[in-house]
């Protein structure tokens, strides 16, 4: 009972990690310009993420766009795209693998070892997609900081982390932590040794002992 609790704890933490790596995906806030002055109109705080870029200003109104360009994108760019989409794309498959081994589940009830092996599988998937996302917000972070400390930067165009990386972290946390739990919530099949038979019993001396 107690291991059916620890698999489903572990479902539904990387089930919501999973939710996490979607939503700070869509998030445009990957980064935000410290400095939030410059020209005529003043504006609040200035967001860049994995597919637009958005303005807030001081009145309340909020402007987006979309990058249009895919050559125009830096190579981290995309390769934090795909990670992030790789992370999606594992954790989906992960929840189908994981559903089917789950111990709530009637589905191949009938072969407890299949059954287990396919929740430590979906569980090591959900590990990989965790680490996916690590990847590419480790990476964009990276970046950030990079830009950030370089000296031909310049100060009104110094950009800090956003709230979606910080997102993508505790969701690729979550993953990992939900699929740990399904690696080692199946109990370890206990060794059968097959019955040892007894010892012979002694015959006894007849007294014609034999050199």
């Amino acid at each position: 009972m107690a291991s059916g609790g620890l698999q489903l704890l572990g479902f539904v933490l990387a089930f919501v990690g999973w939710i996490g790596i979607i939503t700070s995906t869509i998030l445009p806030q990957w980064k935000m310009l410290a400095y939030g002055q410059g020209g005529i109109v003043t504006y609040q705080s200035i967001y860049e993420g994995l597919w637009m870029s958005c303005a807030m200003y001081s009145t309340g109104q909020i402007q987006c766009k979309i990058f249009d360009s895919l050559l125009g994108l830096s190579s981290d760019m995309h390769a934090t795209r795909a990670l992030m989409m790789c992370g999606i794309f594992l954790g989906f498959v992960a929840i189908l693998i994981s559903m089917i081994g789950m111990k709530c589940m009637k589905c191949m009830e009938d072969d407890q070892v299949k059954k287990m092996r396919m929740a430590i599988f979906g569980g090591v998937v959900f590990i990989v997609s965790g680490l996916a996302t690590l990847v590419a917000s480790a990476m964009y972070g990276n970046k950030v900081i990079r830009e950030f400390y370089d000296p031909y930067t310049p100060v009104n165009g110094r950009y800090e982390f956003g709230p979606a990386v910080f997102v993508a972290w505790a969701a690729a946390a979550l993953v990992m932590l939900g699929g740990s739990f399904l690696c080692c919530s199946c109990p370890r099949r206990e060794t059968s040794y097959p019955a040892r038979g007894g010892y012979p019993k002694n015959v006894p001396s007849t007294g014609k002992d034999y050199v």
